[in-house]
């Protein structure tokens, strides 16, 4: 592999103030959609790595989390799709030519928003297909006629399936956050869908960490492939201010919303290892006055999407949430997130913090962490290669950690207060007295109280005693010694 070194490293997120995206070459239009968005410079892993895909090179780009490596590999696409870009009304005139996988719905959604965006005034269609969802409007999308198609491997193995999408004509494959599909199992899957592909296409791997075992899936369908690296991996951005406090387990969900007071958050992402805890975090939030959404993996995809919408436009303050939206979430200016449970995997450490100072905002990383925590401490200090900050959450409380345990004694005290005012010296003697005097009795558990009906003796009713003829000397009338009768539940027959 050839690396592209810089002459130094720049800051993740630090523009070059002499390049511009006009400088690249690129179409007008895309220049004009840039424009709309708000973009002049590129960022290092944009500016470096627009070059080398437009000149239909293999690429494989590393960098920090939230330094636009979606605007890197987008752009360039979007120029070399250009020269087959036509109005025609006709889907044989719109195949699939660039196919680009990412591992989560979220991301998918977020990669899809860019590229309509940076192609919005060209006759280039995209769509973005992933699981969770109607397949109906996907596949009328993709009957229509795309050129741009975003998808999880799941889904998209559906379309191919069903026969669908048609992959014969994709020249460019972009695998985004590739180590994390490989963390989530999609190998086999990515290599169904290699295998689905044309032999001479154009391949793209961008994400930021580069593990030994993406190196080796690399190696497996890249071809010459260049490596950019515009930061050491697994780093952290300076612009983030990390800080670590030391709690216990019962304190952790007071101490969250104790920060989220303290600091006057009105937009903040909070990380939980599972899905159960997310959800009760959300809920112990809402019940202490804060504005909080849960979304994981048992929450269906509208719940996760109408959820995401409403953190983006402010109806929710405080979203907790699984590594499902450890990546791909762009949320403009996020102040702060929150590590209420420090990750199991180090990287993931890395992908969550990147939430916040994102293009060279500034940001902070909280995180809780308790006495059963510092392995995994340890390994996400040891990846970084720095200590993490701590301090004391100073004026901190856990409210409902200290009501439970002092409700109980409390409550104690005073009945005893009350009784002991009431007696008299005499009393307590007396009581003292009674009380040697009782045998010690072991433990009975309490029996149920039984109905003293059901302890009687058996008595048969009076209509149960009946007159009956003597079958052995056929006088009737006879009265015969009462003989006991069974019934049914519908009583005797009626002779």
């Amino acid at each position: 592999m050839t690396d592209i070194k810089s002459p130094a490293i720049p800051v993740p997120g630090q523009t070059t103030p002499d390049v511009k995206f006009a400088d690249f070459g690129l179409s007008p239009d895309i220049l004009r959609a840039l424009t709309d968005q708000g973009y002049v410079h590129p960022t290092p892993i944009q500016e470096q790595a627009i070059p080398v895909v437009l000149q239909g090179r293999d690429v494989m780009g590393a960098a920090q989390t939230g330094t636009g490596k979606t605007a890197g590999f987008s752009l360039p696409i979007i120029q070399l799709l250009l020269a087959h870009a036509n109005t025609s009304a006709s889907p044989a005139r719109h195949p699939v030519r660039a196919l680009i996988l990412t591992p989560t719905r979220e991301l998918a959604d977020q990669v899809a928003e860019n590229v309509k965006a940076y192609s919005r005034h060209t006759p280039l269609r995209s769509t973005v297909v992933f699981g969770g969802m109607d397949m109906a409007p996907q596949v009328a999308a993709l009957r229509s006629g795309v050129e741009i198609v975003i998808a999880t491997p799941g889904r998209l193995l559906d379309h191919v399936q069903q026969k669908t999408i048609n992959l014969s004509q994709t020249q460019i494959l972009v695998m985004d956050e590739a180590d994390r599909m490989l963390d989530m199992g999609f190998l086999p899957d990515l290599q169904r869908i290699i295998n689905l592909l044309p032999k001479k296409r154009q391949n793209l791997m961008f994400s930021a960490t580069f593990s030994q075992e993406i190196k080796k899936l690399a190696a497996s369908f890249l071809t010459n492939p260049q490596t950019i690296e515009v930061a050491r991996s697994n780093a952290t951005a300076d612009n983030v201010t990390q800080i670590l406090y030391k709690v216990s387990t019962e304190e952790k969900r007071d101490a969250v919303s104790f920060i989220i007071r303290e600091r006057g958050l009105k937009q903040v992402i909070v990380f939980s290892n599972t899905k159960i805890g997310a959800s009760r975090l959300a809920v112990h939030l809402v019940k202490q006055g804060v504005k909080a959404s849960a979304i994981h993996g048992d929450k269906s995809q509208q719940e996760r999407m109408a959820a995401l919408e409403a953190f983006k436009q402010g109806e929710v303050e405080v979203l907790v949430a699984t590594d499902v939206a450890a990546r791909g979430l762009d949320i403009a200016e996020l102040p702060c997130v929150i590590n209420f449970d420090l990750p199991y995997n180090a990287e993931d450490y890395v992908h969550r913090i990147g939430r916040t100072g994102r293009a060279g905002a500034k940001g902070d990383a909280i995180s809780l962490h308790t006495d059963q925590d510092e392995r995994l401490l340890i390994d996400i200090e040891k990846m970084i290669k720095q200590k993490i900050v701590r301090l004391n959450l100073a004026g901190f409380v856990a409210t409902s950690v200290h009501q439970a345990e002092h409700r109980a004694p409390r409550e104690r005290a005073d009945r005893g207060g009350e009784r002991g005012a009431e007696r008299t010296e005499r009393t307590e003697r007396t009581d003292r007295a009674d009380r040697s005097d009782r045998p010690t009795r072991s433990f009975q558990p309490p029996r149920e109280k039984i109905d003293p009906w059901f302890l009687k003796p058996y008595e048969p009713s009076a209509s149960a005693a009946t007159p009956v003829a003597d079958a052995t000397d056929g006088k009737a009338g006879t009265t015969a010694k009462p003989q006991r009768k069974a019934a049914l539940l519908g009583g005797f027959s009626k002779t």
